[in-house]
């Protein structure tokens, strides 16, 4: 009997730490990827996509946003109104993204600006830089990091945007009825991702080296679709591995990224379902979206007061002790507290349901 993926999700229990070790370790390898840019410059990191790495670095976006759409398709079928979904995914994440951006302008800023105060909060950048809280990205701080080999604050937030289209997106789906009727969002994420081959110039829009934002929500509707085909996709190590291979030959090739989105899911999908024994890091926190979050300022900061450190191998030596440690913080103070909220979110989703069977209830009675 052929095992499929919906067969693996129940011998792995609903989330398996195959998930969670892939969503730290790719936080991890992303702040390994910024020491580049934060060490030397974005010239050095246009002449490193250039090398035999660029798949390694071209893999790790793709597989976020997938193993976010699988993971986040679950929770849309577990949610039993819209509401209830875009809440929880906006508890997960514009608390933590608010403590970040208040801290970076609040505390980090002041600390390391060259201007003086005064100028320093009344710059504009200063308070444009609030937008941050929304999920609009501002990169720059008056006087921040200017005299680093890359002077912004927080590179890695142009993907938030992208995120959050993508749970906008399959809301609007679900809305539609679209992800009951899989064959039609299969058809309709065909359909995208050949447009957006055609015109890809005008939709690129991303740093130099990195995966374009409309591939990653390519990328997240890859994952729902799996999650939704879970019961005929094969669990398969041959297929997983096949699919890993070809996907990183794939981005090797001239607009190659394009067609490696497909196996990139897989492989995501399939190694995400792997069941190794948990760590005590993993047990009862998930780090990796404070490491997302404060990686990049993280870097930053050890590149401003330790020149000497401006050499990649000591940037990841530096930063990832760092970063583990604020993104712990962030975990216990912000994030884990922020998730409590779920049970508030449970009884007004509740009392909504409540309302129209009451209503018709009482009508009856009337009468």
């Amino acid at each position: 009997m052929t095992r499929t993926l919906a067969t693996r999700m129940t011998e792995t229990g609903v989330r398996p730490a195959g998930f969670d070790y892939m969503r730290l370790g790719l936080a991890l390898a992303i702040v390994c990827w910024h020491s580049v840019v934060t060490s030397y410059g974005a010239a050095a990191q246009v002449s490193v996509v250039g090398t035999l790495a660029r798949p390694l670095v071209g893999v790790l976006l793709p597989a976020f946003f997938t193993l976010s759409g699988f993971l986040v398709a679950g929770s849309l079928e577990r949610s039993k109104t819209i509401g209830m979904f875009l809440g929880l995914r906006a508890i997960r994440i514009f608390p933590a993204l608010a403590v970040e951006s208040l801290i970076a302008a609040l505390i980090l800023g002041p600390l390391l600006t060259t201007r003086t105060l005064g100028q320093y909060f009344s710059d504009s950048q200063f308070w444009s830089y609030f937008l941050n809280i929304l999920g609009d990205p501002h990169y720059f701080l008056p006087g921040v990091f200017t005299s680093t080999p890359f002077d912004r604050v927080n590179g890695q937030l142009w993907t938030v945007p992208f995120e959050l289209k993508c749970y906008v997106t399959l809301a609007g789906l679900g809305l539609l009825g679209a992800t009951r009727r899989r064959s039609l969002l299969l058809g309709v994420s065909a359909g995208y991702l050949a447009l957006g081959a055609v015109l890809h110039p005008e939709l690129q829009a991303a740093p130099v080296g990195i995966v374009a934002g409309w591939l990653l929500i390519a990328s997240f509707l890859a994952g729902v679709i799996l999650y939704l085909y879970r019961d005929v996709a094969p669990w398969s190590w041959r297929w997983g591995v096949g699919a890993l291979v070809a996907g990183l030959g794939l981005l090797e090739l001239p607009m190659g990224e394009t067609l490696a989105i497909v196996p990139i899911a897989y492989a995501t999908v399939f190694f995400g379902l792997t069941r190794p024994p948990k760590s005590g890091l993993l047990k009862g926190a998930d780090l990796s979206y404070g490491i997302f979050l404060y990686g990049f300022s993280v870097q930053q900061t050890c590149m401003l007061l330790a020149p000497w450190a401006r050499h990649w191998w000591w940037n990841i030596g530096l930063a990832i002790p760092a970063v583990t440690a604020v993104a712990a913080a962030s975990w216990f103070l912000v994030e884990k507290p922020a998730l409590g909220l779920r049970r508030q979110l449970a009884e007004l989703e509740a009392r909504w349901l409540a309302r129209p069977r009451a209503t018709t209830r009482l009508a009856a009675e009337s009468r």
